[in-house]
């Protein structure tokens, strides 16, 4: 590499790492079927590969060896071992860490390996360093190889070039104790940044919580306690309002269906529009401020599940193709209209379940922190379709805002009523009945302009908060910015001055080849002399 400092030279990783027990530079895991459960600190386990992350090991993360199987000690993992995932998605292939702490017992996974720097010439901690270096994981990502983003490997050999740059070992020392003082500082700022974030969610659960509770609205009640009408006479408007809106419907379809027929009954037969459910008024709950309670199911139309066909999420999408909504586009009060995957061309697109502004989409199925998660769509670029694990329906305006609906499906009380609903056997694989999600209660008020009022403060209150969070990320952003510009100096010999007195790594380097090679000189007479001694015996 250029522009380096005269005592500093570049090395294959392979040169630079004690043979494993195998005799090779790397050495790989082992892949048992495993328990599901992570072992006993007296019990064998296999680490799973989300053991390992950008410069942390976490032992935790492991699968209990079965009692049936004999351990293998020679893939034990111990401190000072450099582990690196070497299969899987691009984003989790080729992360490595340095194993500093960690319990006995634990083996490498068959997707993984391990290499350990030889210490006359290479500092682990540094090692560890520079593979996290930017520069350092494009090399990285160059060299795997596998047929799509979802399924790559990096073998021992490719990865055995890997160029590392080694400056005397103690100066590798000094670079060593200069970056970790720096990341601590940062580590401090993203501390309190990340506290603040999770203060930000908390704050916005206790906004909803009091929105509903009606303490947000509560002086607003009280000054103009003179214009509000009563809840019965608020009811019987929005009934006599439904039943006029229905028929408008009915006349509408009853034309559609007369033109469909004129036509020779070409095309779809239109659809005719179903009555909304009852409200029943016998069961429906006053409090003291006059606001309602009514079951979900009678403030909306049917709950419509969509189509998961298989698709290719590595696809881009244009504005004319027809696509797949995934799950991760629903998020508490977000909908992301980028969480996609393009339709392939030998589907017929089913226009019936596009998604449209005015939806709400409410996942169904999947781990329990993301089933039940509900949004609604205020605006969507592309021609999407319901996926198989997402649920739709629409609310009646006459009742509710939709915004406020939202809002509601999203506050704490909501939240812990869905919650209750849910089914399954882990937490892993959870599902959520429609028809239970109906029996949901929705604490409003009946009158328009409180809910006008509520959507107003709210709306103002969090996007208040969205702007504060944007600007906590956006400065986390820059802190992985400042690390890496720390680790460019780094290693380009400009965090810490050359010291003359340094023996130069290219010494350390000629110094231990020659042993390596007067080492395998004097073991192969060895060998040798036992062959013939072998052969001798036999005779």
């Amino acid at each position: 590499m250029r522009g380096l400092p005269a005592t500093w030279i570049t090395a294959a990783i392979a040169e630079l790492v004690v043979p494993q027990d195998n005799g090779n530079p790397f050495q790989q895991g082992w892949s048992p079927q495993c328990e599901s459960r992570p072992a006993d600190d007296s019990e064998w386990g296999v680490v799973k590969t989300t053991a390992i992350q950008h410069g942390e090991f976490r032992a935790d993360e492991n699968k209990a060896l079965p009692k049936k199987l004999d351990p293998r000690p020679q893939i034990e993992i111990k401190p000072g071992d450099i582990l690196m995932t070497c299969a899987g998605p691009r984003n989790r292939c080729g992360v490595a860490c340095l194993v500093e702490n960690t319990r006995p017992r634990l083996m490498m996974s068959g997707k993984m390996y391990r290499f350990r720097p030889h210490p006359e010439i290479l500092d682990a901690r540094y090692l560890s360093y520079f593979i996290r270096r930017h520069d350092t994981q494009l090399r990285i990502d160059a060299m795997k190889t596998g047929i799509n983003d979802s399924g790559l490997n990096l073998t021992h050999s490719r990865f055995g070039q890997l160029p590392v740059v080694v400056p005397p070992v103690h100066e590798q020392q000094r670079i060593v104790e200069k970056i970790e003082t720096l990341f601590d500082e940062i580590d401090k700022g993203v501390e309190s940044l990340q506290a603040a974030k999770n203060t930000l969610g908390l704050y916005r659960q206790s906004l909803l919580k009091s929105a509903f509770e009606g303490r947000l609205t509560a002086d607003w009640r009280e000054k103009n306690a003179d214009k509000l009408e009563d809840t019965e006479t608020l009811l019987a408007r929005i009934q006599a309002e439904r039943e006029t809106r229905y028929k408008a419907a009915l006349d509408d379809w009853q034309e559609a269906l007369a033109d469909w027929r004129a036509g020779c009954e070409f095309g779809k037969k239109p659809a005719k529009p179903k009555r909304l459910q009852e409200i029943d008024t016998k069961t429906i709950q006053i409090d003291e401020k006059a606001w309602v309670v009514i079951p979900l199911g009678s403030l909306i139309g049917g709950v419509q599940q969509g189509w998961s066909p298989k698709c290719d999420g590595n696809q881009a999408v244009g504005e004319d193709d027809w696509s797949v909504v995934k799950t991760t586009a629903v998020q508490h009060l977000k909908y992301s209209d980028t969480e996609l995957k393009r339709l392939p061309d030998h589907f017929k697109p089913r226009p019936e379940i596009e998604i449209q502004v005015g939806d709400f989409l409410m996942t169904r199925k999947g781990p329990r922190v993301r089933t039940g998660v509900v949004c609604l769509v205020r605006k969507t670029r592309y021609r999407i379709m319901l996926c198989d694990t997402v649920y739709r329906f629409r609310c009646d305006e006459t009742v509710i805002a939709p915004h406020l609906l939202e809002y509601a499906l999203n506050s704490p009380d909501t939240l812990r009523e869905i919650d209750a609903l849910k089914s399954g056997i882990s937490d892993s694989g959870i599902s959520l009945n429609h028809g239970k999600i109906k029996s949901v209660g929705i604490s409003f008020p009946l009158n328009h302009a409180e809910q006008a009022e509520i959507i107003c403060l709210l709306d103002e209150k969090l996007d208040a908060a969205d702007a504060l969070e944007a600007d906590i990320d956006a400065a986390l952003i820059r802190s992985s910015v400042l690390r890496q510009s720390i680790l460019k100096k780094a290693f380009s010999g400009q965090l810490v001055p050359q010291d003359p007195k340094d023996e130069p790594a290219s010494e350390l380097l000629a110094r231990i080849k020659a042993e390596k090679a007067a080492d395998q000189g004097a073991r192969k007479p060895s060998s040798k002399r036992r062959r013939n001694a072998a052969q001798k015996a036999s005779a």
